[in-house]
């Protein structure tokens, strides 16, 4: 049966379960590995919590949540992003299998010798936190011309019925060619064979995104409040 109730605090029930691996903190607080990347967890959003977390993380250094309420930020912190962020469900039927959209393109899973390319292309179009081990969270592919990589996407958070489809990003001289429909469907199939449903979260001003994700079978599930903190010293 699915638990639609643990995408209500999607990072947190990563960290505990699919991703504990990856994790650091305690039953009030947890984050990814600063190598994976600044997503964390917390259990609700009391002082003792947010004191959890401050130990997670270094003078200075930044951690994003996904709150289900306005932040209520103690002292020891700096509010430097705030937004709100929509959650999408994938509520259709099993996409066929995509083709690529021309010829002379390589589709094909990326692995540790891609990750430059991989940081040089999300660090050009900023898909959200992207690090050298963000790609070992779940199954990632890329889109190649050549040795180039034109376009990625992946899955990141991920939980028993549930898996997020993440990074998808096309390089600005390959915007228009299909590439990123061809990959969410790539995503979307991998995480449908594993037997879970994806989900993913877009900004809600990203009309284009959303019409293509609505198009595929995403629907709105819940908002979110999109919080990005910088730990004080």
């Amino acid at each position: 049966m699915q638990s639609p109730q643990l995408l209500d605090n999607p990072i947190w029930h990563s960290l505990t379960t699919e991703h504990r691996s990856f994790a650091l903190g305690d039953a009030l607080a947890l984050r990814y590995l600063p190598d994976i990347g600044p997503l964390s967890g917390i259990a609700d959003q009391s002082p003792s919590s947010y004191a959890a977390l401050r130990k997670l993380v270094e003078p200075g250094g930044a951690i994003v949540l996904f709150l289900a309420d306005p932040p209520r930020i103690p002292a020891g912190w700096q509010l430097i992003r705030y937004g709100m962020l929509h959650q999408m469900l994938y509520t259709g039927a099993p996409e066929p299998a995509p083709a690529l959209p021309e010829p002379g393109l390589t589709l094909r899973p990326l692995a540790e010798p891609d990750v430059p390319a991989m940081l040089d292309l999300a660090h050009l179009t900023q898909p959200g936190p992207f690090r050298t081990r963000t790609f070992q969270l779940g199954n990632f592919y890329g889109v190649f011309q050549g040795d180039k990589l034109l376009a990625m996407a992946g899955q990141r958070l991920s939980l028993p019925e549930h898996a997020e489809v993440s990074a998808v990003c096309t390089h600005p001289d390959a915007q228009g060619r299909g590439l990123a429909r061809l990959l969410l469907t790539t995503v979307m199939a991998d995480i449908l064979q594993q037997g879970k449903t994806p989900f993913l979260h877009v900004l809600p001003d990203n009309d284009r995104a959303i019409r293509v994700y609505q198009d595929l079978g995403f629907a709105l599930r819940r908002a979110f409040h999109l919080t990005v903190l910088q730990c004080q010293p």
